[in-house]
């Protein structure tokens, strides 16, 4: 059956347009004539039997289903654009897009990346930002980089590493000492980590304290966002190092206390069952493990899940 699809010439011409709020400026932008680009959006309104402009002496404004239209019509001649360029691009490449934490992704796996280029130059890894599970059969993503239990239905989990999360903070606040006790870090505002709520009461337990306040403090999603609070002096955060590896080497953040509570969760790379047997992705995921088994060897973190 034929799709109930305008068009593609008369739906940039109607993107164009309504961008502009002219058929002036579209036709200059598309090298078009301005009867060109009114007789594509007069032919688009006939197919959908909706008006789309107003036409006035004063040129032309967007009726509200011409607007809500646009909005749609332009989110999806983004989407073809991105489509086709990647495909322009690969070219022979293997290109894996991955959906990782901001934080992770950012901080421990790009300077990585760089490596895996030398190594391997005809893969080619794509990030996006997930803090969330999600169902892979909705999205385009080949794999991800997940903090939890490894339990994701219809995929396969490899661990990476565990958090060990340690008390820091700026400089400042340590007052030329080397450390700080936890009953003393508990004197200072406690930065929480919003998807980590219990974080700060199970480390002041794993140290034998009970500690009234530690649920108390300012929120943040991320620990990028945490990481700047606590080297502005906005208090002390409980931080995996390998998320500041910079900020812990140029003076920005120092280790409040060394004590850390490995947790029961940790970093997993997720596979979706379907896509095990691809080449490049078999190949990102032998040097992901190897990259993280040298962090674990080099900073004596655990190397398996409990």
């Amino acid at each position: 059956m034929r799709r109930k699809i305008p068009s593609t010439s008369a739906l940039i011409s109607f993107e164009a347009a309504a961008r502009h709020a002219s058929f002036t400026k579209a036709a200059d932008e598309l090298a078009l004539t301005q009867s060109a680009i009114c007789r594509q959006v007069a032919g688009l309104e006939a197919f959908l039997g909706v008006e789309l402009f107003r036409r006035s002496r004063r040129g032309v404004k967007l009726t509200e289903a011409g607007l809500a239209y646009a909005r749609r019509v332009a989110a999806q001649l983004d989407a073809v654009e991105r489509d086709t360029l990647a495909v322009m691009s690969q070219q022979g490449a293997q290109n894996i897009e991955l959906a990782v934490g901001p934080s992770f992704g950012t901080q421990w796996l790009l300077p990585r990346l760089a490596e895996l280029q030398r190594q391997q130059p005809q893969i080619t890894v794509n990030l996006s930002s997930r803090t969330r599970p999600f169902l892979f059969a909705d999205t385009s993503f080949d794999a991800a980089i997940h903090f939890g239990d490894g339990e994701w239905s219809g995929t396969e989990a490899h661990f990476l590493m565990r958090e060990n999360a340690q008390p820091v903070c700026s400089p400042a606040l340590l007052a030329g000492r080397a450390q700080l006790s936890a009953a003393e870090l508990a004197q200072l505002p406690l930065l929480q980590q919003s998807t980590r709520p219990y974080a700060w009461r199970q480390w002041f337990g794993h140290q034998g304290l009970n500690i009234a306040q530690d649920l108390s403090g300012p929120r943040y999603e991320l620990f990028s966002m945490l990481a700047q609070a606590a080297s502005h002096g906005m208090g002390v955060a409980l931080i995996p190092p390998f998320l500041i590896e910079r900020e812990l080497a140029d003076g920005r953040l120092a280790v409040a206390n060394g004590q850390s509570v490995p947790g029961e969760h940790g970093y997993y790379l997720i596979v979706p069952e379907r896509k095990v047997e691809s080449a490049a992705l078999r190949v990102f995921r032998d040097w992901l493990l190897q990259a993280a088994l040298a962090y674990q060897r080099e900073n004596a973190t655990p190397a398996t899940p409990r």
